[in-house]
């Protein structure tokens, strides 16, 4: 009997591990989704730094959470030797684990290696690193970005990470008690807050407003590359959110990846007709950039709980972020700040409204938890973002010259052009 129970726990082990790898993926997967959807919004003559922007910055956040991101969060070391991972336990670790596994009952049993863990927390690392990309592309220095992706990276989203999702009390000062399931305020609008203290640092593009306030639309060069991104990234939500059930066993825990899965879905698909709604009644005409960037709202703004709304009530969570998002870049613009792929508008006004739409399913929440933990999560990360940003300002400069960001800074940072045969004889 107790060598049938532990092979029962050895394939949920597999199982729960399994399923936390390919969510992993998914969320992997995402770079992609922002590297088209973020390619496709700004100007021809900037498409290959933002690709290399995406492509760095992935590689970058990885190495970082890898040295010392993780063991700030968490406590987890891996850069020397990842004896974390089941792989390394000798016969005698296996066993007392399957030991108190069959003590504590199978309900219990959601396990899963640390390697996985670490894999699965990373991808998030690099999720929010790509929010900042967007919002601060044309015009800055790829360099001065990559520098401020280590320390983004390394250390500012690991502490506010470890304050929130490990527990840890602020500074040993006070303790959150906040709710965010999978990350609007954790990962996106702490991304939001650290491209928001960036795009103030560097001014809008030359061009984008007029001397008399007006604004003046960019256009991206590759709608349906946006359009790509924008379905990668909806796809890979579906690892996002259901990953951070952090297991799969159990009849119990498999229904609420299910509601996950369909709740996600479900918000991204009210983000998308409210916001081609709001557009419609504001200016006219059908804007596919406001859908694309309301079906984003609606993923973000149900991310903080995906699990107990109702289908219909996420829906309505989503519709109200899709709502959210139009306004928001609308206002934006008229601050003057440039943001050219609403992403400080699609993951930190909507990621606000996220962590509050928790109240709506979460009876153990409260509003000033929640107000707490959002505040805690901006303010860090804006602040200590702020004097990165000021730092490199004053080490290497942020802004390409004016006559780069005219040519394009394709040939000034990266020395190739991502559609040459279009642009000569």
């Amino acid at each position: 009997m107790e060598n049938m129970m532990n092979n029962i726990y050895e394939l949920q082990y597999a199982m729960d591990t399994f399923y936390f790898l390919v969510c992993g993926a998914l969320v992997m997967w995402m770079a992609a989704g922002f590297a088209m959807l973020e390619a496709g919004l700004v100007r021809a003559k900037n498409t290959t730094e933002i690709l290399t922007k995406n492509v760095a910055l992935f590689a970058i956040s990885c190495t970082m959470y890898l040295i010392c991101g993780y063991e700030i969060m968490y406590g987890g070391g891996y850069f020397l030797s990842g004896t974390d991972s089941v792989a390394s336990m000798d016969e005698a670790a296996i066993a007392a684990v399957l030991a108190s596994a069959t003590e504590s009952g199978f309900g219990d049993m959601g396990e899963y290696s640390g390697a996985s863990d670490f894999f699965f927390q990373v991808v998030f690392v690099a999720t929010a690193m790509s929010i900042v990309s967007g919002a601060v592309a044309e015009r800055m220095k790829l360099w001065a970005f990559l520098l401020f992706a280590v320390v983004m990276t390394g250390f500012i989203y690991p502490m506010e990470g470890a304050w929130t999702w490990n527990g840890d009390s602020v500074f040993g000062i006070y303790e959150l008690s906040y709710s965010d399931y999978a990350g609007s305020g954790i990962v996106h609008m702490a991304g939001a807050a650290a491209a928001l203290a960036g795009v103030i640092m560097l001014g809008a593009r030359k061009g984008k407003y007029g001397p008399n306030g007006e604004v003046n639309a960019i256009p991206g060069a590759n709608l349906p590359l946006a359009t790509l991104g924008t379905f990668i990234l909806w796809m890979g939500w579906f690892g996002f959110n259901g990953g951070s059930t952090l297991k799969l066993g159990g009849i119990g825990v498999a229904n609420e990846v299910a509601s996950v899965f369909l709740n996600t879905n479900a918000a991204a698909s009210g983000g998308l007709i409210a916001a081609l709604i709001v557009a419609r009644l504001l200016f006219g005409k059908a804007d596919l950039t406001m859908a694309l960037n309301g079906a984003l709202a609606g993923l973000v703004a149900i991310t903080a709980e995906p699990a107990d709304p109702s289908p219909l009530l996420a829906t309505i969570i989503g519709a109200i972020g899709g709502v959210i998002v139009v306004f928001s870049i609308v206002t934006l613009d008229k601050l003057k700040l440039d943001d050219p792929v609403g992403a400080i508008s699609v993951h930190g006004v909507v990621g606000l409204w996220g962590i509050f739409a928790v109240l709506l399913s979460d009876a153990d929440a409260t509003f000033g938890g929640q107000l707490v933990g959002a505040l805690t999560i901006f303010i860090w990360v804006f602040v200590t973002s702020l004097i990165t940003w000021g730092v490199i300002k004053a080490i290497m400069g942020v802004r390409v010259s004016e006559e780069d960001e005219y040519e394009g800074v394709d040939i000034s940072e990266c020395g190739m052009e991502a559609y040459p045969e279009f642009t000569k004889d």
